[in-house]
């Protein structure tokens, strides 16, 4: 499924996918909410399988979700990246990474390499400008866990300001897969984690693959905007693209 919304030039919320799960005879206790909030809204689904992507939601153990541009409204690398004063030349990394067009690895390499970020820096930037959560997100995340359906955070921004995300949407810290920024004694940007599974490309599907042999999950979702989301299907059993900031044509084609 590919998520947009006609009436709103794009600008779907969460609150479609909270409604339709309602309406579908999940737990009751958020249905007031999701309707009322989506009942002004014109959802249009474009995808390869769409009823089969909303099947494996319903019936879902697992929904992994990307961050950036998904969850958040906002690329948080962009975010840091403006806070340094280096915005421009990460920001159009960011879209080629996103688009497909560089190897993740490559793309996170060079953007860290210009923005050179410290502990301090990024403490000030998260004080500053803290994440901005899609519309609908708190909903539906509590739908999920009403539903005793995990939720994971699997994205290719950085851990620490990830971190306040998870903890705002009651998911545990241990269902954050993200990269992790190492600093030396100063608190100076030294590296990025390369053992982290998503510092490379491909690394959303071994996530998906990792948490479905360590729990044993039969349907695990993954939904986000762009490529990198893409690719953890499979193992993920379905992807749903989501508009509500960006709509990538790569993903507006390619989703369930």
């Amino acid at each position: 499924i590919f998520k947009i919304c006609a009436m709103r030039a794009f600008k779907f919320d969460f609150n479609n996918i909270s409604r339709g799960m309602a309406m579908a005879g999940l737990k009751r206790s958020y249905w007031p909410f999701a309707h009322h909030q989506c009942s002004k809204f014109s959802s249009v689904e474009i995808g390869l399988s769409v009823n089969g992507a909303k099947s494996t939601l319903l019936n879902s153990d697992a929904v992994c979700f990307d961050v950036d541009s998904t969850v958040c409204v906002d690329e948080g690398i962009d975010v840091l990246a403006n806070h340094l004063g280096v915005y421009e030349e990460v920001s159009n990394l960011t879209k080629l990474a996103m688009g497909g067009d560089v190897k993740f690895q490559d793309a996170i390499k060079m953007r860290l390499d210009i923005m050179k970020p410290s502990l301090e820096s990024v403490k000030n930037c998260l004080a500053q400008h803290p994440p901005k959560l899609s519309p609908g997100i708190e909903n539906l995340t509590k739908i999920l866990f009403a539903n005793s359906i995990d939720v994971y955070l699997v994205s290719g921004g950085f851990r620490v300001m990830i971190a306040p995300v998870a903890e705002k949407l009651g998911i545990a810290k241990q269902n954050i897969f993200a990269n992790t920024l190492l600093f030396d004694n100063n608190g100076d940007y030294s590296e990025f984690d390369e053992s982290e599974l998503t510092s490379k490309d491909l690394g959303k599907p071994k996530v998906v693959e990792l948490i479905k042999k360590k729990f044993g999950y039969r349907k695990v979702v993954m939904i986000g905007d762009g490529a990198t989301d893409m690719q953890a299907r499979p193992p993920a059993d379905a992807f749903i693209g989501f508009g509500g900031v960006v709509v990538r044509d790569a993903v507006l084609k390619g989703a369930d």
